[in-house]
């Protein structure tokens, strides 16, 4: 018969294997070294878990934020004529942190996958069309991941905007195909933010 800890080390080793790229070994040892914890940092970390309820979506970009609308939204001293259309709020910090980008993001809150019932309605398009009708935005940058899901999700929306006059651009180079934006380096996402291409 396989060894159990007590219940309450196995009910948090199972909230950590609940996390990505967390296994069971890894939560496991997670759990167990949170027995070494003084009291008063396992109140502060329970009372941190228990503040992410509190956490929103912005009413206009879709990203993570602590009241209605997020910190770059609200920020009037980037550029209204930019916006980085991204498929998860993920994939904001890899691009923010290149240094090279001052516009505003949309974030779609997934990508088109018909295999996994993914349709265009259950993403933020129809949110982004109306944001694009306002005609402030002279360009929109399609920074879905370079995959199957990911391209198919740029080539729709931009099929979407081609009636609109904005220039539709994507990243480039940089990216290997099939990768994940979430994880890009800071470096390697600049060199495709840079390199964007127009799309036909």
């Amino acid at each position: 018969m396989a060894y159990r800890y007590p219940s309450n080390i196995e009910l948090v080793r199972e909230s950590f294997a609940r996390l990505p790229g967390i296994g069971k070994k890894t939560a496991e040892r997670l759990a167990v070294s949170m027995l070494n914890w003084d009291d008063k940092h396992i109140q502060e970390f329970a009372q941190q878990l228990l503040a992410l309820q509190d956490i929103k979506h912005c009413k206009i970009c879709g990203n993570l934020s602590d009241e209605d609308i997020c910190d770059i939204c609200s920020n009037t001293l980037r550029n209204p004529a930019l916006l980085c259309v991204v498929e998860t709020v993920q994939q904001i910090p890899a691009i923010e942190n290149t240094g090279k980008y001052t516009g505003y993001y949309h974030v779609l809150g997934g990508r088109l996958s018909p295999l996994d019932g993914i349709e265009p309605e259950d993403l933020s398009i129809d949110k982004l069309l109306s944001r694009v009708e306002q005609g402030k935005i002279k360009e929109i940058i399609l920074a879905t991941n370079p995959d199957v899901e990911g391209e198919a999700t740029a080539s729709y929306i931009a099929n979407l905007l081609s009636n609109y006059t904005v220039d539709l651009t994507r990243i480039s180079r940089g990216i290997p195909l099939g990768a994940d934006l979430s994880y890009a380096d800071a470096a390697t996402m600049g060199v495709a933010m840079d390199a964007r291409r127009k799309m036909d």
